[in-house]
């Protein structure tokens, strides 16, 4: 039965658009979506490889860009975009990896989200290219948002396979060995410089597709948006946190809870942008009472539902 759970639940949510939701309850599940399947690719670095990154706004940004760009400037198709996206991210991945990965610790922090910014800041001042700050209007593919949604959940499925097969392989087993001690992972013989490497590279492009399907999706990108470091890379690093680092599930469920939070917070206007201080009040409970997250800290809550019954 457990191994059956990912098709039943993919069952489900296959058949979810035929009951009938409203619009606005198709968009809040779309961006569930989306960010469950950036949650996974975060997840396969931070979670189960243990290099924490900031800058996975960068990797959002350039695969939005590469979409938003091919139809501004060559009348391209943005859905060719999720495809062009693949080896210009998994490129700019590897080059990356090859300063950054030599770096540990806030070290290697720091530098993931300067290399965010930089790109973020670069965007905004390329104007002849990218439209600077006033950002690339696209017109959508279709009114309806069903079409959307089959998209992204088939991107999201195809990722949540591609990683559980990788961390049930050699290379899962060496990304957590890099985790749980470099050096004496490196002792054993694991380049751990290439599986951390691969890592990211395959991290990256997974977090490109989910930004090139924004473009597509929502019509409109610019450089605060899709290269910021609260909006992007911060709300990535929650859903992964308040789901369960390095666990299967946790993804799903912390961006179902983080989409539904920030669609409640929206939604009451004295509020403001203060939606993310409440972010970072709720990140700071869960890092305390919960630190595996909703799914990996699972056994906690039910213990203490159990004594309240009891």
């Amino acid at each position: 039965m457990k191994k059956l759970l990912p098709l039943i639940i993919l069952g489900a949510l296959a058949v979810l658009p035929l009951v009938g939701l409203n619009t606005y309850l198709m968009h809040v599940i779309i961006l569930a979506v989306m960010w469950t399947m950036a949650g996974i690719a975060w997840n396969l670095l931070g979670g189960y490889c243990g290099q924490v990154s900031f800058g996975h706004a960068a990797f959002f940004g350039m695969g939005a860009y590469t979409a938003g760009l091919l139809m501004h400037h060559f009348g391209i198709s943005p859905w060719w975009g999720l495809l062009v996206s693949v080896p210009i991210v998994a490129l700019v991945a590897l080059l990356m990896g090859l300063v950054v990965l030599r770096l540990r610790g806030p070290y290697f922090v720091l530098a993931t989200l300067a290399i965010g910014e930089v790109l973020r800041i670069t965007c905004e001042n390329l104007t002849p290219l990218t439209n600077g700050t006033l950002g690339i209007m696209i017109t959508r593919t279709w009114v309806e948002k069903t079409p959307y949604y089959y998209i992204i959940l088939a991107l999201a499925a195809l990722a949540f396979v591609a990683i559980r097969v990788i961390i049930a392989s050699r290379w899962g087993y060496y990304f957590v060995a890099v985790r749980e001690d470099q050096d004496a992972a490196e002792s054993l013989g694991i380049n751990t410089t290439l599986y951390k490497t691969i890592a990211l590279t395959v991290s990256a492009v997974i977090t490109g597709l989910a930004g090139a399907f924004y473009t597509t999706y929502m019509g409109y990108i610019d450089p605060q948006v899709v290269f910021s470091l609260g909006e992007i890379s911060i709300l990535i690093i929650m859903v992964v946190m308040v789901g369960g680092v390095a666990t299967q599930w946790g993804p799903a469920v912390g961006a179902v809870i983080m989409v539904l939070l920030a669609e409640l917070i929206r939604s009451i206007p004295r509020l403001g942008t203060a939606y993310q201080t409440l972010f970072g009040i709720l990140l700071i409970v869960i890092i305390i009472y919960l630190p595996n997250g909703l799914v990996g800290d699972f056994h906690k809550i039910r213990r203490i539902f159990r004594k309240g019954a009891a």
